[in-house]
């Protein structure tokens, strides 16, 4: 009996303990669970993304009616390049090819661009002096500076037969050239211009077609400042000329000058002719260069790469 109510009462505690332990286990997880579901809301909570910023960048606001004019800027400039490009150029070279075999640009015998320079040589001064050259030491002779006082104003060579004329012929020749220089620096600005609008945006692989817009608008840029150089050699020439010139009125009588202004209008005639020769070759480089990229220069990628971005 004592062995059977031990092991009632060990039945009955296990029995008091066992519903016990479940009914604490049941509230533990219970409570668990209920904490977990707290501390996920707390981290969803905390690692919830804010509202989103506005993109600035990709939402800038740009007038309709400025847009509009620029797009109409971008394909005149289109339409007055590609035409340039296809009838301009292959025109102008053939103009400038006939005006080099003109008979004014093929003279041999270069003394015939020769100019009178105007400037008659004067006569020899001739001093008189007493027989015996006792009297010569104590002659008073008048200073320079004695007539300087009486008379005011800027001092300037006296030019006995008139104004000094520039080298007709060669003047001739550069009013024909100086408007072709200027033509080129400014049909190349156009299209480079045109090959500048076609670069697309900067973005990694397949920018081979890129590369040859860039080389391209090298080539035009570099064209553009040696044409300027020609202006700027042509000024230099009328202005070593003239400081020859004014030489040869202040001393007449030294030869070397005035055949120094002979070689410089030879070497001007010269410089003159290779100019156009390089004008001309100017546009034929720059019309073979565009037609042999044209297809890179106008879709600089493929529409298989476009499709990746």
């Amino acid at each position: 009996m004592r062995a059977g109510k031990n092991g009632h009462v060990g039945k009955a505690s296990s029995g008091i303990g066992g519903g016990y332990c479940e009914v604490s286990s049941g509230g533990g997880e219970a409570g668990g669970s209920d904490g977990r579901e707290r501390d996920r809301e707390r981290e969803r909570d905390k690692g919830a993304p804010g509202p989103a910023p506005p993109a600035m960048a990709s939402l800038l606001k740009v007038d309709p009616e400025v847009k509009l004019k620029v797009d109409s800027f971008r394909e005149r400039i289109t339409s007055e390049a590609e035409d340039l490009v296809a009838n301009f150029f292959p025109k102008k070279l053939l103009e400038l090819d006939g005006f080099l075999k003109e008979p004014i640009l093929n003279i041999h015998d270069l003394t015939q661009i020769h100019s009178d320079m105007n400037l008659p040589v004067p006569d020899p001064i001739l001093l008189t002096n007493s027989h015996d050259g006792l009297d010569g030491p104590n002659m008073k002779k008048r200073k320079l500076e004695d007539c300087e006082e009486t008379f005011q104003g800027t001092k300037v060579f006296v030019m006995p037969n008139g104004m000094l004329k520039s080298n007709q012929q060669l003047v001739d020749i550069i009013e024909k050239v100086k408007p072709e220089i200027r033509l080129l620096i400014e049909k190349c600005n156009t299209v480079k211009m045109w090959v500048q609008l076609l670069i697309p945006r900067i973005e990694d692989g397949n920018n081979f077609g890129v590369s040859i817009q860039e080389e391209t608008v090298a080539e035009l840029r570099t064209v553009e400042s040696e044409a300027a150089s020609y202006l700027d050699q042509i000024s230099r020439y009328y202005i070593t000329r003239a400081k020859l010139v004014s030489k040869i009125a202040k001393y007449p009588h030294v030869e070397d000058y005035r055949r120094t202004v002979t070689e410089i209008d030879e070497k001007e005639y010269i410089s003159l002719r290779l100019i156009i020769s390089e004008l001309r070759n100017q546009y034929v480089t720059l019309h073979d260069m565009i037609l042999k990229n044209i297809e890179k220069i106008k879709r600089p990628r493929s529409s298989n790469a476009e499709t990746l971005y």
